[in-house]
């Protein structure tokens, strides 16, 4: 089917003027999607002549769906006596919403950083754990993301610093799930180790309760800050406002965005123990986000703190939770050998299959049918799955219908690329025979 002028005229201006490679990509795989409208759990072709169930949701954008309209409310009310605001001057809206999130944190996780993004987040918390602590170095695990901004990359792996030749020194992984390895890695100039509750582009790896506990522990006595990252995972996502909160443990810094903007105002947050704010007593201006905590996101995510921490709505994400699972099993039945299981806490899900080979594989097939997901680029053998956590169960059905049939379509073309890459490794063998002769 022909596309319309105004979606060719996009992909042209995208391909002259942001990324001609990435237009590229998606031309090659027939997946050159245009965003057009958009509601609740649809995204739909800028020529209106695709839809898209989005189980994607941008790593948690949107918890609430596309353009809701209690959100859309608040800030069409909002710009009728506000603007971003001056992040130099006292603001009653920043002092309003780091109030909620106060009052929805544990312990004494009293004070908030504002900013824009996850990785401007991760950054701030960084730069505190250092100034508390006056120690350098910063444990990661092998396999996360934290986002691409300075500090926040080098906590990263090493494939997305290398090309922009970024290195920063005192930044030390270690394989995810494994306290030994962290024990080992951990010393007096510690000062934090960093965490995705559940880290998505490792797969959705769901960890053990005594690993996170063991971790809070080790921490507490080597007087290092635990710093739990939950951009993703946060506002819901788990069935529990906070990730953090299955495994009975405080952090002392939680890193929160994505979500928080309701998929409609960028804002991101980094909530800190009431001692650590003492890094800006001597100069309460050493860290400044001209548009973090704008006025208007605060009144945004306000609301969508309010929606999320009700109990109604998280008991409504474990029975969607629930429904989901029960599905699913279905689906495992029905493709046992390429399906192996589902990774789940709440709507954070991974869909786990036999190999590498079949989350590309399985991203393609779903969007031919109607689904937007992605796989975890740090294990490829999982497809992530987060869909909107106020989806019904009427849709949910629609999409067990559309995965059922790209798992099918997603079987086939799998030994496809299977022989072909069989194929491709006899010639290389038989190329290499020769240059040696």
């Amino acid at each position: 089917m022909k596309a319309s002028s105004e979606k060719l005229n996009a992909i042209d201006k995208y391909k002259k003027f942001i990324s001609s490679e990435k237009v590229n990509f998606f031309k090659k795989y027939g997946m050159d999607f245009v965003m057009g409208d958009r509601k609740g759990s649809y995204i739909y072709d800028l020529d209106a002549k695709k839809e898209l169930i989005n189980l994607h949701c941008n790593g948690g954008v949107f918890n609430l769906g596309h353009r809701n309209t209690e959100i859309i409310d608040i800030l069409k009310k909002s710009l009728e006596d506000l603007d971003i605001g001056n992040h130099h001057l006292i603001s009653r809206e920043r002092a309003e919403l780091a109030t909620v999130l106060s009052n929805l944190m544990p312990g004494d996780l009293n004070y908030t950083i504002f900013g824009v993004s996850g990785g401007e987040a991760v950054d701030l918390a960084l730069k505190v754990a250092r100034g508390y602590t006056k120690r350098s170095d910063i444990i990661s695990v092998n396999g996360g993301y934290h986002g691409h901004t300075g500090l926040a990359l080098a906590a990263g792996d090493e494939k997305y610093r290398e090309p922009f030749k970024s290195s920063i020194p005192g930044f030390k992984q270690v394989p995810f799930n494994n306290l030994k390895a962290l024990k080992n890695a951990s010393g007096n100039n510690t000062a934090a180790i960093i965490l995705e509750t559940i880290p998505a582009t490792l797969g959705i790896q769901i960890p053990g309760k005594k690993y996170i506990q063991g971790v809070r522990k080790l921490c507490d006595e080597l007087e290092i800050l635990l710093i739990m990252d939950e951009v993703q995972t946060g506002l819901g996502r788990t069935g529990k406002l906070w990730a953090f909160e299955h495994f009975d443990i405080i952090p002392d810094i939680v890193v929160l965005g994505k979500g928080l903007s309701g998929g409609i105002y960028p804002i991101s947050a980094t909530v800190i123990r009431e001692p650590l704010e003492s890094v800006f007593h001597k100069d309460p201006f050493i860290h400044i986000s001209t548009f973090g905590g704008s006025e208007l996101g605060c009144r945004v995510g306000k609301r969508v703190l309010e929606i999320s921490s009700s109990s109604e709505f998280l008991n409504e994400v474990n029975s969607l939770a629930e429904y989901f699972n029960q599905g699913f099993e279905k689906l495992i039945n029905n493709h046992k050998g390429f399906l192996i299981g589902l990774r789940q806490m709440g709507l954070m899900m991974g869909i786990e299959m036999k190999d590498e080979l079949c989350g590309p594989v399985l991203t393609k097939t779903a969007y031919d049918n109607g689904l937007l997901m992605v796989y975890a680029n740090n294990d490829k053998s999982v497809c992530q799955c987060l869909p909107p956590l106020n989806m019904s169960t009427e849709e949910m059905d629609i999409v067990f219908i559309k995965l059922d049939k790209a798992l099918k379509s997603a079987r086939k073309l799998r030994k496809l690329y299977g022989a072909k890459q069989k194929i491709d490794n006899f010639k290389n063998r038989l190329i290499s025979k020769g240059d040696s002769s």
